[in-house]
């Protein structure tokens, strides 16, 4: 059974999470990324929940698709190789918030049910309502 208890892992997944958020504010601070797209986007991956409509199994798989680093990180190099700033912007964006998520302890979901994260497992357990 998982516990809200901050193991060392947990710790260090936490802080690598907080790290990703502020090393993507930084970098978006850099590139002169606007603040209004940042406010608009920065919870955009989360309309991913929809898809838990399908089912969990299909709702953690398209959830944990968007809240992996590499899709991020390719739309951000592309970006930055091709000189498009909306993609460098929307890539930085993105990472932020998937370094918020995994700082506050939002992981990857596992396919049994929402609230069962890699990282912790949050809200009320309704497994035994």
């Amino acid at each position: 059974m998982l516990t809200s208890t901050l193991t060392t892992p947990t710790r260090l997944l936490r802080i690598e999470g907080f790290a990703l958020l502020a090393a993507a504010i930084l970098l978006y601070a850099l590139y002169g990324g606007s603040w209004w797209l940042f406010a608009a986007l920065l919870l955009a991956p989360d309309l991913t929940f929809v898809a838990y409509l399908a089912g969990p199994r299909l709702g953690a798989a398209i959830y944990n698709l968007f809240h992996h680093q590499l899709l991020p990180l390719a739309l951000a190099a592309i970006g930055l190789l091709v000189g498009q700033p909306l993609a460098l912007s929307i890539g930085l964006i993105w990472l932020a918030h998937i370094g918020m998520d995994h700082a506050a302890g939002y992981g990857f979901k596992y396919p049994d049910a929402f609230r069962h994260t890699h990282l912790s497992s949050k809200g009320p357990d309704r497994s035994r309502a």
